[in-house]
């Protein structure tokens, strides 16, 4: 047999080869020795670049729901596998690729970036890997591309955005406009926005939009005196945000800002007094007053000399999912079809509330609005209740 015949193997051969072998010697059987070794999970996420710090906030969150279970889940110690995937979508399939056939692992957790994770759910899908995704909110990978091994431990654009558009239509607004980057999130968000805002009788303007990742906002926030409108939503993150919402407080519009939460979600800082009084909409806030959220924070900082995030919050949560499947099923990942009936029916006590997981295999969530105060996301109320992304197109056999 020559090497290549070897690399192509897939591991339920060899675990298959390895049990006969094992039974011809009276040794114990090959089930069981696949149980005695263990699990790997590779965690495909930025650990450099723009996005490391989000990459490291899910690995220690995962890291801590891990300690918290004594160190095993299913009674399976862990193998934990890290690939540092640059947010590079381009190399994302050969990334995914090394995990799953190089390495061999078990389970893939992965990613931030919803570019590189387009890259990594081609790989996934095909070879069956079971696989949780811990931020990445591309519509698409569930929704029509879903796969009966992807699960998200996260949210979908459309979510927080469709609970803003809740909160504005609540509020009274009956005119609005959508302030983004043309690209992908900026889009599936503004979309989730004008669902509810137009279901709840507003009027949506045509979107203002810049090419990703431009910042010239001039152009676009000279329009806005002349529209009309009584509230402007928008999408922005990281830099961009900070940038438009103090152009925004500069420009001295009166039209009250609000948007999905990543809009002032680890900016406020940046963004100082600009932010002040701008609500947003998002799955997770600070404030949020449970004994998980409580307790989960206590035990993130000890580990990490830092306060957890929403980032955070998604890879425990990637964390507690992967262990109530594995439990149903000790430890034993091949046993798929009883695996996945036990994720899909999970039922999960998160640090941003209750969570299970929606036909699509999405997070079914409380969307939260919160208001930018004192250098803080505080959590005013619920702009939307266990609410889950409508899984257009999905058809899981």
């Amino acid at each position: 047999m020559t090497a290549a015949t070897k690399q192509g193997l897939s591991r339920r051969i060899v675990i298959a080869r390895g049990a006969a072998l094992a039974a011809a010697a009276s040794v114990p059987s090959g089930w069981a020795i696949a149980q005695a070794k263990p699990l790997k999970v590779g965690l495909m996420l930025p650990y450099s670049g723009t996005f490391a710090k989000l990459g490291e906030n899910i690995t220690v969150a995962i890291e801590v729901l891990i300690a918290e279970k004594g160190g095993k889940l299913g009674g399976r110690e862990l193998q934990i596998i890290k690939l540092d995937d640059e947010s590079k979508p381009e190399i994302a399939p050969q990334n995914a690729d090394r995990l799953v056939k190089r390495d061999q692992v078990d389970v893939l957790i992965g990613t931030v970036h919803s570019g590189v994770q387009m890259g990594i759910h081609k790989v996934v899908s095909e070879s069956g890997t079971l696989t949780i995704v811990p931020n990445a909110g591309n519509v698409a990978v569930t929704r029509a591309l879903c796969a009966k091994n992807v699960f998200r431990s996260s949210f979908t654009n459309w979510q927080p955005a469709y609970g803003m558009g809740v909160a504005a239509i609540q509020k009274g607004y009956k005119k609005a406009v959508w302030v983004t980057w043309d690209y992908a999130a900026g889009a599936e968000s503004g979309a989730g926005f004008k669902e509810a805002f137009e279901m709840g009788g507003g009027q949506m303007l045509p979107d203002l939009s810049l090419p990703f990742p431009q910042t010239n906002f001039q152009p676009l926030l000279a329009q806005i005196p002349g529209l009309g409108v009584d509230v402007v939503g928008a999408f922005f993150a990281g830099g961009g945000a900070v940038q438009f919402v103090k152009e925004y407080a500069a420009a001295g519009l009166k039209v009250p800002l609000c948007g999905s939460g990543f809009l002032t979600e680890g900016t406020l800082e940046a963004q100082g007094a600009a932010a002040e009084g701008i609500e947003t909409a998002l799955h997770y806030g600070d404030g949020l007053d449970n004994a998980k959220n409580i307790a989960f924070r206590e035990a993130f900082k000890d580990k990490a000399g830092r306060d957890a995030d929403v980032y955070a919050v998604q890879g425990y949560d990637a964390g507690q999912l992967l262990a109530v499947g594995l439990e149903a099923v000790n430890g034993n990942v091949d046993d798929e079809a009883n695996l996945y009936k036990a994720l899909r029916a999970a039922r999960i006590d998160s640090p941003r509330g209750p969570i299970s997981m929606s036909p699509a295999q999405n997070v079914t969530q409380n969307i939260y609005l919160r208001k930018a105060e004192g250098g803080q996301n505080k959590v005013i109320g619920i702009a939307a209740e266990n609410l889950a992304d409508p899984g257009t197109g999905c058809k899981l056999v």
